[in-house]
């Protein structure tokens, strides 16, 4: 697949998402005994147990289209290979828009950039880059949700992958990821049934598709997968019937990784019984049975042994040899959990338990003290390769949300302005290693708009541990530990009706380990000025600076950039 083609087809899929919006983003009810009843890893990531139907809200009914032009003129310094400062002109044209409405709702922002260098051929090139994420109501108690990312990332020589503009030995990658599918809630009787679907893919296109390292074995990086995720669950709430509440769930989550033809699996079913302690207090609990399988096929060898590589740069799988398992678990699960709901503005939620053969924990919590502020809390714990993590996050962004872009490179933040929970994607993009995980972490995000300011600081922390079948090539990475901490800060203030003020702010701090073993730094911070002209017409201007460290680089790298260009709106 071309890289034009496929940033057509991404682009496309990003525009039919737009008017749809994902069903993750949950409320929690004590009463509801469906808790964990979603796809592996969805409910890991702290969807609650209510109905999978996004809720509308008609006093917030509306629609945002902007489409625009713009051309802007940049000037950079950096440090790396030398000392150099040089210059280029960047032509975009792009769109931004979002709808609330009575049965569907949305929010999309896409963007396609060419830069023409000034004698400098590191400036030159294009850039394909948008997000979306939407529902819409096709019938009653049935929905359909999809989304879509495309976006860039700088690959370093240890694996991690950051923001920002490549630096000596770095390559840029695109980065894709779509889903689509439907959601299902009904009644028979008092007993709530919901069901869901999804089906995504994920793709990173790159120049040279294997991790070089000096004193052992290229490593695959991630190519492409494609993941199918359901649930269905039957639950009835205390007092209903019985004044404990009951219900029975079962999920199934597959992905096939392009890589050496790997492929998750992860089955579960369970029944839950949850116990009501008082009016804003529940406490619940659950056992079951799950098989989680991880298996791959080695590459093809030479007559010296040594792995065939491919046109692409990946390794060539060997199609004639079977399947061989690098993680196979199954038998009893269980959890504990309280479930805790104060009043309409608070909201928490824990599990611990046993998956995935050791102890896990889960849980979410959510405070909104007015409907100007918002503060989201996740802790999470699942198995997937890179293009299936990607596609739960981006399955939980919210409904209403702006696009935060760097204002010099015209790229996505790793976060999006949203007053909703699920609104950062920086930590399901850190690795871009090929092999299966089991990824555990805690993500948080605290947002507020007042009058005409609108402010966010997301950070957490992700750890994943490699999976790899024994005897391939992929085993280097086998037990390897990536962990990522990563922060993203933004804030735009309308100064007043004619100009307004943006300023963004990212680092992440990524510990690699195995054969690659390392740790990277990167930050990034911007502010940009926008003045409007004319009603159609508004003037900018731009600073930014960012840096990267590397264990084994001799000095910090660092790149300042100057922007001034000038938007049409339509």
């Amino acid at each position: 697949m071309t890289r034009r083609f496929t940033t057509t087809l991404i682009t496309g899929l990003l525009l039919a998402g737009g008017s749809f919006v994902p069903a993750m983003a949950q409320s929690i009810d004590y009463g509801d005994t469906s808790q964990g009843s979603e796809s592996p890893g969805e409910g890991d990531r702290g969807a609650g147990g209510e109905s999978s139907l996004k809720r509308s809200r008609p006093d917030e009914r509306g629609t945002f289209l902007e489409p625009y032009i713009e051309v802007a003129q940049v000037v950079t310094a950096r440090n790396v290979p030398e000392n150099e400062t040089f210059t280029y002109t960047r032509v975009a044209v792009g769109a931004d828009a979002s709808m609330v409405g009575k049965r569907s709702g949305g929010s999309v922002s896409l963007r396609y950039e060419r830069r023409i260098d000034w004698g400098h051929e590191d400036a030159a090139g294009d850039l394909a880059s948008g997000i979306a994420s939407g529902y819409a109501t096709v019938a009653p108690g049935v929905q359909f949700h999809a989304g879509g990312l495309a976006t860039r990332e700088r690959f370093g020589r240890d694996g991690a992958s950051v923001p920002g503009s490549p630096f000596a030995g770095d390559q840029i990658v695109q980065v894709y990821s779509v889903y689509a599918g439907p959601a299902v809630s009904t009644m028979a009787g008092d007993v709530a049934l919901n069901a869901n679907y999804r089906i995504g893919y994920s793709k990173v296109e790159q120049e040279n598709a294997r991790i070089v390292s000096p004193d052992g074995p290229a490593e695959d990086i991630f190519d492409d997968s494609i993941v199918h995720s359901a649930s269905v669950s039957a639950t009835l709430k205390p007092g209903e019937v019985l004044p404990v509440g009951i219900g029975t769930s079962g999920s199934y989550y597959r992905e096939d990784v392009a890589n050496l033809d790997q492929r998750v699996e992860d089955m579960q079913a369970k029944a839950i019984v949850t116990v009501p302690v008082s009016p804003s207090l529940s406490v619940s609990g659950a056992v079951g049975y799950e098989r989680v399988e991880i298996s791959s096929r080695d590459a093809v060898r030479g007559s010296d042994g040594v792995p065939v590589v491919g046109r692409g740069g990946n390794y060539v799988t060997d199609k004639s040899v079977p399947r061989i398992l690098a993680y196979d678990v199954d038998g009893l699960i269980w959890d504990a959990g309280v479930m805790w709901r104060p009043s309409r503005r608070t909201a928490l939620s824990a599990n611990v338990g046993r998956r995935y053969g050791s102890t896990s924990i889960t849980g979410t919590f959510r405070y909104a003290p007015n409907r100007h502020t918002s503060l989201n809390f996740a802790v999470y714990d699942n198995v997937a390769g890179f293009g299936g993590e990607l596609n739960r996050a981006l399955a939980l962004l919210p409904t209403d949300f702006a696009a935060i872009r760097d204002p010099l490179t015209g790229d996505i933040s790793g976060c999006v302005s949203s007053l909703e929970d699920g609104s950062c994607l920086s930590g399901a993009l850190g690795s871009l290693r090929s092999s299966a995980f089991r990824a555990r972490g805690v993500a948080a995000n605290y947002a507020v708009r007042l009058g005409r300011l609108s402010a966010g600081l997301g950070g957490g922390y992700d750890r994943r541990k490699f999976i790899a079948a024994p005897g391939t090539v992929l085993a280097i990475s086998d037990g390897a530990v990536d962990e990522n901490y990563w922060l993203v800060a933004y804030l735009t203030a309308e100064m007043n009706k004619h100009s307004s003020l943006e300023t963004n702010f990212y680092a992440n701090w990524i510990e690699s380990g195995g054969t690659f073993s390392g740790d990277t730094k990167a930050w990034g911070a911007t502010a940009a000025y926008h003045r409007r002209l004319t009603s159609h017409i508004s003037a900018r201007a731009a600073l930014g600076i960012e840096g990267l460290s590397e264990s084994d680089l001799p000095e910090d790298y660092w790149t300042a950039s100057a922007l001034v260009g000038v938007r049409y709106r339509f």
